[in-house]
């Protein structure tokens, strides 16, 4: 047995701005934020979810590993973008271990990948469609790109226990915060650097999930082009409020443009979304990512697709030490954690 419980988890949320850990304390009835901390990576150490510079990447949890301090060498760690495939499918009823032997032929006539180049996982939803027939949530994603992640994390010294996906961590820390009505129908928009989750859910279950290539770096890049400065600068530039002035108005411009461009992506999901179902209307978006902690989008969003739109913060119903983090930390840091939170929760399925 080792010093450490395999039930204590680490949740790394490894993005290609930054990389965010989350570990949470189970000794009370509900979680409490035991660890919370971030480090940025190089520009260009993960292009469009492909790992162009690992030693980076391994030396960025390291660093960011010891500075927090953290114990447990388990972590949950969660991949998205065009190497992850989600549908929901219809099979005929049939029992949990009946599906395991008949997953691997419904795959092969679902997704777009070769099936021995896959890992594939699946969930029984609860929703019924008609008498003979259930719903199965299919996921497949890539070997190679679980394996790039995996290599990383037990190069740094860790275990990687828990693969995931981006959109249903969110998922996860989501369901924590709020109690769904069975009919309600929201959607969760995480837009990270450079990959866009969007996961509507109904009552708390997803229905329906599309990464789309597209983020914050782009308007970070279109910045520093323009203004002739750093990326660091850009990027501290894009998220701060800004005071009247020839430069400031410029920033306005270039972000105005990218959020269009984000909130258009997120209407048309919707819009196929609500053509390709029977659900209800969209009750609220919830938005995450580093982009939310832009000032003008959450509102441009709203405007654009006429949809209530709210900053999500997972740690809302998390407890914490005000000693160590702050009220005004916490609603700052909130919403980059949205992934991180989701994986930590994960421990509960370790028990």
């Amino acid at each position: 047995m080792g010093l450490f419980s395999r039930n204590e988890l680490l949740g790394l949320d490894i993005g290609s701005n930054s990389i965010k850990a989350v570990e949470l304390d189970w000794r009370k009835k509900s979680p409490r934020l035991k660890v919370f901390g971030m480090i940025h990576l190089p520009p260009e150490a993960i292009v469009d979810g492909a790992f162009m510079d690992s030693a980076s990447i391994v030396d960025s949890i390291r660093s960011l590993v010891e500075g927090l301090k953290v114990k447990t060498k388990n972590v949950a760690v969660s991949i998205s973008g065009h190497s992850v495939y989600i549908k929901t499918i219809n099979v005929p009823n049939m029992s949990k271990e009946q599906l395991e032997e008949s997953i691997k032929w419904e795959a092969e006539q679902q997704i777009p990948f070769d099936i021995e180049d896959v890992n594939i996982d699946f969930q029984i939803l609860d929703t019924q469609t008609t008498p003979d027939q259930m719903p199965v949530l299919l996921v497949a994603a890539k070997k190679d790109m679980i394996n790039d992640y995996t290599a990383v994390i037990e190069e740094a010294g860790l275990n990687p226990t828990i693969v995931d996906v981006d959109s249903f961590a969110i998922e996860n820390a989501f369901n924590l915060t709020n109690e769904s009505p069975p009919d309600e129908v929201v959607a969760l928009v995480n837009i990270g650097a450079s990959v866009m989750n969007i996961n509507i859910l109904q009552g708390g279950t997803s229905a329906f999930t599309r990464d789309i290539s597209i983020g914050g770096r782009q308007i970070t890049e279109e910045i520093q082009k323009r203004l002739k400065m750093t990326y660091e600068e850009a990027e501290a530039l894009k998220v701060k409020e800004r005071e009247a002035g020839a430069q400031s108005a410029e920033v306005e411009k270039i972000i105005q443009s990218t959020a269009e461009q984000l909130a258009t992506e997120v209407r048309r999901s919707l819009e196929f979304f609500a053509a390709s179902s029977s659900f209800g209307e969209i009750k609220k978006i919830y938005l995450s990512g580093g982009c939310a902690k832009i000032p003008t989008l959450p509102s441009l969003i709203e405007e654009r697709i006429g949809t209530p739109v709210e900053v999500f913060n997972p740690l809302t119903k998390i407890d914490y030490n005000a000693d160590e983090f702050s009220p005004d930390y916490i609603k700052e840091v909130g919403p980059l954690a949205a992934v991180a939170v989701g994986l930590a929760l994960r421990r509960e399925d370790l028990k």
